[in-house]
């Protein structure tokens, strides 16, 4: 039983990073309240004291429970009778392990951002951290949020697509198509490899891309064959990377992340195609899914239509043709996260249906990347993640 078994109302939320000029954070904090199911009560925004102040101050965080110093945060607030259940962090990828290794071993339960980790070695220093600790483990890999996402899965586990033989993957964007400007904070963390970690592209969006895959399909890699590109003179991570994928049971795939892709925006889209039929899905218009019997006629699927399934259906808070999008998906992952944290009170199983991203699929991503490295510094060589 968890020592927060007698809590009741919104759980008592924290967060590390997500200060001022860092976007993430500012939708964390939307999809963490967006239910009602979170209160963010302290926070340790930014490394330096005068920042953390300012972006607490600016949120009304109250100036007693703002920290600019995260390891001064868990200690503080897991000594407070009403310090933090959990917490949020939304810092670049190389403080992920020092900063859930503070919260979890004093049982405070962990809202991570994704990628789990810069580097496959401390992926797996988390994982064993994680799996000592009593708290949950949450990665917000977002897009598994979307109720249309769940209908694929649902559908594609109830065998309507029949056995799967191709699976096709594609998140494209343009932001990083040149040189930022030295004063983009976002940027600059994503393409550094002392923060970012050995992927850029595909660390930022093509773990998100691989998720996506293994989340609908449940295929398990067997070997993937990368061509990692840096196509911005100087950048020394990858912006463009090209993946041929295989899976147990005879299975491929092919997955493209780009950041340097002219006019895309937020292209992330998903395509799986079995004996019987095939699926498509877009990030940009995610209230869509379309499903096409081999030799038949196109069905498109609405978020919340009669013909959806009951898991869907639940992470939708609107009426059909009332558009739900980005934010919503990212409170639905916040929503099964507080519902697992609320069973954990009590040592309660998690009520039917709700599933979201663990550390072991954190670790997944790593290895996605690490495995799309290795390969490519190989001359994209076959390599097993």
């Amino acid at each position: 039983m968890s020592r927060f078994s007698e809590r009741t109302g919104p759980i008592r939320l924290g967060m590390v990073g997500g200060g001022q000029g860092a976007l993430i954070g500012g939708v964390h904090r939307i999809a963490a309240r967006l239910d009602a199911e979170f209160q963010l009560v302290a926070g340790a925004l930014s490394s330096t004291e005068e920042r953390a102040r300012a972006s607490a101050e600016a949120i009304g965080l109250p100036a007693d429970r703002t920290y600019a110093d995260y390891a001064e945060m868990a200690k503080r607030e897991a000594r407070l009778k009403d310090g933090i259940e959990a917490v949020a962090i939304v810092t670049p990828n190389h403080m992920h392990l020092p900063v859930a290794r503070e919260f979890l071993k004093r049982g405070i339960h962990v809202i991570c951002d994704k990628p789990l980790t810069g580097t496959l070695a401390d992926a797996k220093k988390l994982a064993k951290l994680a799996e000592k600790s009593d708290a949950q483990f949450i990665l917000t890999h977002n897009y598994t949020g979307y109720p249309l996402v769940r209908e694929a899965r649902a559908r594609i586990a109830r065998g309507d697509l029949g056995d799967i033989r191709l699976v096709q993957v594609e998140y494209a964007q343009d932001w990083l198509a040149e040189q930022p400007a030295p004063d983009n904070k976002q940027a600059a963390w994503r393409t550094d490899p002392e923060r970012s970690g050995a992927g850029g592209a595909t660390g930022d969006i093509g773990t998100h891309a691989f998720n996506l895959v293994r989340f609908t399909t449940g295929l398990v890699p067997t070997a993937l064959a990368a061509d990692l590109h840096s196509f911005v003179p100087g950048r020394t991570l990858d912006d463009n990377a090209h993946v041929m994928l295989r899976f147990e049971g005879g299975a491929r795939g092919m997955l493209w992340c780009s950041q340097v892709a002219a006019g895309k925006e937020n292209a992330l889209v998903l395509r799986v195609y079995g004996t019987k039929a095939g699926l498509e899905w877009h990030q940009e218009e995610p209230n869509k899914l379309m499903v096409t019997p081999l030799g038949g006629a196109t069905e498109i699927v609405t978020r919340a239509a009669a013909a959806t399934t009951d898991g869907s259906r639940r992470l939708t808070r609107t009426p059909p043709g009332h558009p739900e999008g980005f934010l919503e998906a990212f409170a639905n992952i916040y929503g099964e996260a507080a519902q697992a944290i609320r069973a954990a009170r009590t040592g309660a199983a998690l009520p039917e249906g709700v599933v979201f991203p663990t550390i072991a699929d954190g670790v997944e991503g790593v290895a996605f990347v690490d495995a799309c490295v290795r390969s490519s510094r190989r001359d994209a060589a076959w390599v097993t993640p």
